[in-house]
Parts: C-alpha cells; structure tokens; sequence
C-alpha cells in the first residue's frame, strides 16, 4: 500500500475489515485502525486477491513436495520387508 505522503507499507488483508472509497481510499482494520491509501478501491481488492491466490498456490505446492517425498522409492524396494536384527545377550 502507498500512504498519501508516498510511503509504502504492507498490509496483512487479513486484518482488514473494510475497505471505503469517498473519495479517498480508507481501509478499516479490524481493531479500528483507519488507514488512507492511494490505491483505488478496486487496486486494494485486486492486491487482497492476488496475495490470497498466491498463499493458496504456495499451500498446493507445499502439499505436492510432501506427498513426492512420501512416495517410496521403486527402483530399489524389492517389495520385501526388510531382514530382523538379531539380537544378542548382553555380555555382563
């Protein structure tokens, strides 16, 4: 987000509540917190979207590196278990 000054800042979207445009662009938080932008209305939502998609994208691909690693490895699974260790009395 850009403040009116020119500052930037980032925003969790989670956090907002509400978003107005009169004419100004305020967005409200949760806890009260009123922050005027430069971004149009439109902009903010548009950003809000972008960054969910992107956390949605990063879920998947997070989900389809552990189930790649869950998958044995063939090439060298004989599909026997594998030998027991023998155990052996302690010498005391």
């Amino acid at each position: 987000m850009t403040r009116l000054n020119g500052g930037r800042f980032g925003v969790n979207p989670d956090l907002v509540q509400r978003v107005d445009s009169a004419p100004d662009t305020i967005l409200t938080l949760v806890d009260g917190t009123k922050l005027i932008v430069q971004e149009t209305l439109e902009e903010v939502i548009e950003l809000v979207q972008e960054q969910r998609a992107a956390l949605l994208a990063r879920a998947r691909d997070v989900e389809r590196l552990r189930a790649v690693q869950a998958v044995p490895d063939l090439e060298h699974d004989t599909g026997e278990p594998p030998p027991p260790v023998q155990l052996r009395p302690r010498n005391r």
